[in-house]
């Protein structure tokens, strides 16, 4: 038991926070060091049950969760991120974030903390869409088309377009040498005709989707599509521990799922 790794959940009363709390139950090399959600999360205070300890219980302080474990897995809210990461800080210990919706201020945050910690960072942990992203980047640097992408998911979804969108859409942009925030188009609504060079989003939200992404390029008489569709959130949870097991003892710095990969 010594040799495996201690994960601590961040958000653990939230979908994803569940599943990757399944994830780790299911995984022999890691332990679960502890829970937490928000202060006056329902969640707070709830047995997390079999196979973890009888007194094992969703807390609100990431502080001593973070010095319980070894790797931290956050998928919470854009506000919480700065406690959490002065938690990590605090007691030397890596994370993994999943949390979408960050600004750039958000990335200041995480670069400072990877100056003293590994940190790996994803918009989308699932293995399939680190793929993807590297296929996209072939594609938009060999095609001088017109790119569009296009995501679903479920109706409780709050931000768009998507962290993963955007960030295949900044894949793409840089694979031409661009910056996204110069060619993206969020919207089409009243804009008129299609401006040359610009990455256009299309964000849909309905039902239970998980994640559905299609990045379409097009040229005159012929067009590429590059998707992966999410058929549920196990896929991010094992990709995120995934990541957090091989995080583990890391030099300081930024990581992101290309380095688990090893792509």
């Amino acid at each position: 038991m010594g040799d495996r790794i201690k994960i601590g959940v961040l958000g653990a009363g939230g979908r994803m926070g569940e599943a990757v709390i399944a994830a780790v139950a299911a995984e022999p090399r890691a332990m679960l060091a502890g829970a937490i959600e928000r202060a006056g999360h329902v969640a707070v205070g709830r047995t997390l049950g079999p196979p973890f300890p009888p007194a094992m219980t969703i807390c609100a302080n990431p502080g001593p969760l973070a010095h319980a474990s070894d790797v931290l897995i956050d998928f919470t809210s854009p506000a919480a991120l700065e406690a959490t990461l002065d938690a990590a800080c605090e007691n030397d210990t890596a994370i993994v974030i999943g949390t979408t919706g960050l600004e750039p201020a958000h990335q200041a945050l995480i670069d400072r903390a990877a100056r003293t910690l590994p940190v790996l960072q994803s918009a989308n942990t699932s293995l399939g869409v680190a793929v993807l992203a590297r296929l996209v980047a072939q594609a938009a640097r060999a095609l001088d088309w017109d790119i569009e992408i296009a995501e679903l998911h479920h109706r409780a979804k709050v931000d768009a377009p998507s962290g993963t969108a955007l960030a295949l859409g900044a894949v793409a942009a840089a694979a031409r040498g661009q910056r996204l925030a110069d060619v993206a188009m969020p919207g089409r609504a009243g804009q008129g005709a299609r401006a040359a060079g610009e990455i256009g989003f299309a964000s849909l939200r309905g039902g239970s989707a998980a994640g559905d992404h299609l990045v379409l390029l097009a040229g005159d008489g012929e067009r590429l599509e590059l998707g992966h569709r999410a058929e549920n959130r196990m896929i991010f949870a094992r990709g995120a521990l995934k990541a957090a097991l091989w995080l583990a003892g890391k030099p300081a710095g930024r990581y992101d799922m290309d380095d688990v990969l090893g792509l």
